[in-house]
């Protein structure tokens, strides 16, 4: 018995070697069993005999047994009480050396840290309440950032952080982080890769989750509230000031397969992701890859004749390689566009461009951002190449996200095109006889595209081949409208139409018979900043709507929506307007052949605009999507104006209320609309550029328009209240407190 019980040789030293021997033993096993899937592969299966013989030796007073309780108590719908204060204990531990005030400090294994975060995320994923309960614990939420100084610990505690910053009530500031600047220098580009998905929960506004938080009313409320910049804008901030920061995103978004880390850091890193499955790859190419290390291992062991050794380098498919990189790109541009929709968006522009970000997205466009699937490309568990989910999908979306961010409003736009391009803009100008852009010009030629093709023209190729069902639609044609979104230029038009852009926009709305409102919204949007004020567009468009039975698809297509196709309305309301002022015969032509032309030239059916645009909105509905209905609406009251026929056009309003039995409700909404807009736009803070622009009226001409029509003067003729029956006047009211709980 005393034999068996391991008591070999003198005082029994023996028992203590077979420990190590066992303990050695079940490593191995541990090992083998995660890399094959097969015997024992968790800490947690070790039996309770085993765990008290070994914390007995190690002194861990009674911890692997904790950890092992708390195991067994973390399925679904296990009793949260009964795990709390196993839990509190876990935290102490990790926390213990920050905690104790002796002045040598006590050092906690890797491994007892990593096995507390282990039970830690699995309790937070089974247990209803825990991430919130430990999320509330700030001082636990930043400690938690000083364990990101370990490789061996980085991706369960950024996994662990993630989850809990997504539940944490108050958003956390990043200035409270302990040596943040150093934290992150300390990186390397895999964890800063990681670390941005951590970033994004922390620069990105919170969503408050009710519809009713999006109206223009309710986020006006909230400003006069907010004192200061908000947290996530204290956060961009902080992040701008750390040096070297945006420079290392961009080589990250940037950098080809070719020049990832070996494959040995690689596969340590998937082991840890298998772990952690939330934010797994490719689980089945993760399987494939490691079994496949678990075979070479076992044939390199089991060869004792001395014959040469297979590699220990595992060699990874191409298709994982690129799957890593894309889902280390996602995470880096989504941060990136963030930022650039932010205040210090004019520094993150310099920034980025100093670093060549859009070349070298354009360099990477054809190898990995718009690559040819192949019959085995990779795709998440469970799904295909063609589902949202997919990262291929995601990236493409985030990247034309970002394009869109990166364009909009802003005179880098140009770095978009390669030289031979610029050129072309300028020769587009020449021959027009209209000065050059003064951003085409100011261009720096060593920052922009190089190539046969800019990132412009490559987008557009790739849009004009896109399936009729594609996901990418939408985002295709927001990204190239940003393009030409601000002060109208004819040789950004040219460009974009003597590429076909105007013919493949038409053929989706008219020929394929688009039935998604929000790429026909996309589309619209598009066709209007492509056609406003040129005269070659309408041109182009006659040419291709050339019978009067796709001229009424067309107008069906606006008819069906006009929340979503009342820009594209603006858009031939103000050409119509500036070609009338114009003696050039070519443009008479044009006029009297267009059929969008004549059809907008007729009174009826500008009022006919005019009334729905009006009806579709309320105060209490008005969102960032709607809001440019009421916009158009001014529009053409602000034409009518110019041409001394406002009184008409509200005469006729008010006609077409009696028509519909509605007398009164189309002027009273129009008045409460028009105090909403004053209240909205003539905010200190807001930006009245982006109205100018659009329509090359100035902000004076619009801001008095408005004062007009709200004058409270009964005998005024170009006054709404005019036009109002005292029987059906509602104009007093406070439409802060009116409809939706306001």
């Amino acid at each position: 018995m005393a034999a068996a019980a391991g008591g070999h040789g003198p005082g029994g030293g023996g028992g203590r070697r077979g420990a190590r021997r066992a303990a050695t033993n079940i490593l191995a096993q541990l090992r083998h069993g995660q890399l094959s899937g097969r015997g024992l592969t968790r800490g947690a299966q070790i039996t309770e005999a085993l765990l008290k013989e070994r914390d007995k030796q190690a002194k861990w007073n009674g911890i692997p047994l904790l950890l092992q309780k708390l195991y067994e108590q973390s399925h679904p719908n296990s009793d949260f009480s009964q795990c709390q204060s196993i839990l509190k204990l876990l935290v102490e531990i990790l926390m213990r050396p920050t905690l104790i005030t002796q002045k040598k400090k006590q050092k906690i294994s890797d491994d007892l840290i990593k096995d507390c975060l282990s039970i830690l995320y699995n309790t937070c994923i089974c247990t209803e309440g825990v991430t919130r309960r430990l999320a509330e614990r700030n001082d636990f939420v930043l400690f938690l950032f000083t364990l990101m100084t370990n490789k061996k610990t980085f991706l369960q505690t950024a996994t662990l952080i993630e989850d809990m910053l997504g539940v944490k009530k108050e958003m956390l500031q990043l200035d409270d982080i302990p040596n943040l600047s150093s934290l992150v220098s300390s990186f390397d580009q895999q964890q800063l890769a990681n670390f941005c998905r951590i970033l994004a929960v922390t620069i990105s506004e919170l969503d408050t989750g009710s519809h009713d938080k999006h109206t223009l009313l309710a986020k006006n409320a909230q400003q006069k509230k907010n004192l200061g910049p908000s947290r996530a804008e204290i956060n961009q901030a902080t992040l701008l000031n750390i040096p070297g920061f945006i420079e290392r995103l961009c080589k990250l978004a940037t950098r080809k397969v070719s020049e990832t880390t070996g494959t040995s850091s690689f596969l340590q890193e998937l082991e840890e992701w298998y772990t952690w499955l939330d934010n797994a790859l490719v689980l089945d190419a993760l399987v494939r890859v490691a079994s496949e290390e678990a075979e070479q291992s076992s044939t390199e062991s089991s060869d004792e004749s001395g014959s040469t050794n297979v590699s220990t380098q595992t060699e990874l498919p191409q298709s994982m390689k690129i799957m890593h990189e894309i889902m280390y790109k996602l995470e880096v541009l989504y941060v990136l566009c963030v930022l650039l929709m932010g205040r210090q968006r004019n520094q993150v522009h310099k920034m980025i461009a100093e670093f060549k970000l859009i070349p070298g997205l354009n360099n990477l466009f054809d190898k990995l951002i718009w690559r040819k699937h192949s019959a085995s490309a990779l795709v998440l568990h469970g799904h295909n190449q063609n589902c949202d989910c997919s990262p291929d999908i995601t990236l493409k979306i985030q990247f034309l996200r970002l394009l869109q961010s990166f364009s909009d409003h802003h005179e880098n736009k140009y770095l978009l095109l390669n030289s031979q391009e610029l050129n072309e803009l300028s020769a587009i100008s020449h021959k027009a006889n209209i000065p050059e852009v003064d951003a085409v010009v100011n261009t720096d030629r060593s920052l922009v595209c190089d190539g046969k093709r800019g990132l412009l023209t490559k987008l557009l190729q790739v849009m004009k081949k896109e399936p009729a069902e594609s996901s990418f639609r939408f985002w295709q044609a927001r990204a190239v409208e940003s393009f030409l979104r601000g002060t109208t230029s004819y040789a950004d038009q040219m460009f974009l139409l003597k590429r076909g852009l105007l013919e493949h926009i038409l053929y989706c709305i008219v020929d394929s018979e688009c039935k998604s409102r929000d790429v026909l919204q996309s589309y619209f949007d598009l066709l209007g900043e492509l056609m406003k004020f040129n005269i070659d567009a309408f041109k182009r468009f006659n040419k291709y709507i050339n019978t009067d039975e796709k001229f009424q698809t067309f107008l069906n297509q606006i008819n069906s929506s006009l929340v979503d196709s009342n820009m594209l309305v603006r858009c031939i309301t103000l050409s119509l307007d500036r070609f009338e002022n114009q003696s050039d015969a070519e443009v008479a032509e044009v006029l009297s052949e267009c059929r969008l032309l004549s059809y907008m030239s007729q009174m009826s059916m500008r009022m006919s605009f005019l009334f729905r645009l009006i009806n579709i909105i309320h105060v209490q509905t008005l969102t960032q999507e709607n809001v440019s209905c009421l916009n158009t609406s001014l529009v053409i009251l602000m034409l009518a104006r110019r041409k001394e026929k406002l009184p008409f056009y509200l005469r006729t309003l008010q006609q077409m209320e009696y028509t519909k039995k509605y007398p009164g409700f189309i002027l009273n909404n129009f008045h409460s609309l028009l105090r909403f807009w004053q209240q909205h736009y003539l905010n200190k803070d807001k930006d009245s550029t982006c109205l100018e622009n659009s329509s090359c009226i100035s902000f004076t001409y619009w801001k008095e328009t408005v004062s007009i029509l709200l004058s409270p003067d009964r005998t005024s003729p170009c006054a709404i209240v005019s036009y109002i029956d005292e029987a059906y006047m509602d104009i007093d009211r406070d439409f802060s407190e009116s409809g939706s709980g306001f």
